[in-house]
């Protein structure tokens, strides 16, 4: 009795109990990255903390001359510039607000990536972010979805329909295979290719810290501790006003192809399946003709597993019409007369 009980309470509240094993799955999900990130990052923060001490503690010996107070005003002072993109190293604060940097900042702030490298000095420029944002993020979002849209219709709808009429394939197999090409072709083109533009034009960044700048970029993430274009030789950028128009059109253009493919991948019949297990009853009605569809491209792919191949041949016109013949049991057609007709409606 109590196991017909809990077997009849699972099938009623099937959703709830999915959406609370999401839920603690995703709880455990970001303890086990606390936990690895923690055991991973924590030594190399105690030797560096370790090596800072050292070297001050040899500075204030070699310069007796500095008091160890003056010395922690002057560091502090130097950090709290450095947290508004102003830097004591080679101090050529010119490009940090001219036109093209902050058309760099504007993108970031808009896009929501936010390296935090440079920001606001001034409470008129921190209240006019707030009231740029405010307008902005809103129309950014409404832009980035009717572009994405847009290319949607061009890069993976009319493909998928293409090759699902001319090869006869289910269209959920079909389109799982071309969002792993287009995640492929993405990764190619968007991460692997400019991380190596990327090391070989910033002097400092191995291959690995430019594959985690595009990375962090495109994601919208911006941690910031990557930021192209802060050199400050010259002779290393020569040319940092177009570098940064460069980055500019990069991230922009990178964020609508990352979009694309997301939307790609949520768009799978597969994933609706997936997403409508944690729905609500009055959800599911709403989505019944997603589900429908769902349920007919999943019968498509049992019949194509199925079968061969080729397609089946389809006979001829006589050996239909012979057929015909042969299981028709209804009487002859026989053409109405017109006086018939005639004598009826009088």
């Amino acid at each position: 009795m109590l196991r017909f009980w809990c077997v009849n309470f699972m099938q009623r509240h099937q959703t709830v109990l999915n959406f609370a094993l999401l839920v603690v799955g995703y709880i455990l999900y970001l303890l086990i990255g606390a936990g690895i990130f923690s055991a991973i990052e924590m030594p190399y923060e105690h030797d560096l903390r370790q090596e800072l001490k050292e070297a001050r503690e040899e500075f204030l010996k070699i310069n007796f001359c500095v008091s160890d107070e003056r010395l922690e005003e002057l560091l502090a002072r130097a950090l709290q510039a450095s947290n508004y993109g102003v830097s004591v190293l080679g101090n050529d604060t010119d490009r940090n607000w001219d036109f093209v940097s902050s058309l760099f900042f504007t993108s970031t702030v808009l896009t929501t990536t936010g390296y935090g490298h440079n920001v606001p000095l001034s409470d008129e420029g921190k209240a006019f972010c707030i009231f740029y944002s405010i307008f902005g993020i809103p129309l950014t979002l409404f832009f980035l979805s009717a572009v994405v849209e847009r290319i949607m219709i061009l890069v993976s709808r009319r493909p998928v329909s293409y090759f699902h009429r001319r090869w006869a394939m289910s269209k959920s197999r079909l389109a799982a295979i071309h969002a792993v090409f287009l995640t492929i072709i993405a990764t190619l083109f968007l991460l692997i290719i400019p991380a190596w533009f990327f090391m070989d034009l910033e002097k400092d960044w191995n291959y690995l810290e430019s594959l985690y700048f595009c990375f962090i970029s495109l994601t919208t993430i911006g941690l910031g501790d990557y930021v192209p274009g802060e050199t400050h030789s010259k002779e290393d950028n020569p040319h940092p006003v177009f570098y940064r128009l460069i980055i500019t059109c990069y991230l922009l253009i990178g964020v609508v192809c990352i979009l694309v493919v997301l939307e790609t991948c949520c768009e799978l019949p597969q994933m609706r399946h997936l997403r409508q297990r944690f729905y609500t009853e009055q959800v599911r009605e709403l989505d019944s003709e997603t589900t429908n569809i769902i349920e007919t491209e999943q019968n498509m792919d049992q019949q194509c597993d199925g079968t061969t191949d080729t397609l089946p041949a389809i006979s001829s016109v006589s050996e239909q019409a012979a057929n015909l013949r042969q299981h028709n049991n209804s009487p002859p057609y026989t053409p109405v007369i017109e006086s018939d007709v005639n004598g009826k409606l009088r």
